[in-house]
């Protein structure tokens, strides 16, 4: 059987975001914020909410279980951060906390992500489900020789 981890991230999540688009809603302020306090533009993907929630659901069935804080951590910006002039070393910055926290809710109300107490969020078995044949799809898509042995 495939699973997640058998599969590119990037094509996962390209495939995950395309099957709970329909799911999930960005608010009305998720086109003029900013992903980060390292960053001066709002994003330019068009289904931007849909990849960062693919994203995320894929992130907490990795590392789970994960709380917003340590996501934050994971989507801040190392290098591009703000230095003066280039003078100064790059410091981290972390990734919007509303973001994370939003999308983390909206996966959790489609039931693909559970909290547990005291731990920060897990995946459901209905995400590890979603992801796992998600993940078969996209490895027969991909028709890679190198791949294969992982089928």
């Amino acid at each position: 059987m495939t699973t997640l981890y058998d599969v590119p991230a990037e094509d996962l999540i390209e495939a995950v975001a395309e099957k709970i688009e329909s799911e999930l809603e960005a608010p009305e302020w998720a086109e003029y914020t900013k992903n980060g306090t390292g960053r001066e533009f709002p994003p330019e993907q068009e289904n931007f909410w849909s990849y960062r929630a693919a994203s995320l659901l894929r992130k907490v069935a990795v590392d789970g279980p994960v709380g917003v804080e340590r996501l934050r951590t994971a989507y801040g910006d190392a290098a591009n951060g703000t230095t003066r002039y280039r003078v100064r070393p790059p410091r981290k910055k972390e990734g919007s906390g509303n973001v994370i926290r939003t999308a983390l809710q909206q996966l959790e109300e489609a039931g693909y992500i559970e909290t547990s107490e005291k731990r920060g969020r897990t995946i459901s078995g209905d995400g590890r489900a979603l992801l796992d044949e998600t993940a078969t799809e996209v490895l027969e898509a991909l028709d890679r020789p190198e791949l294969e042995r992982y089928a």
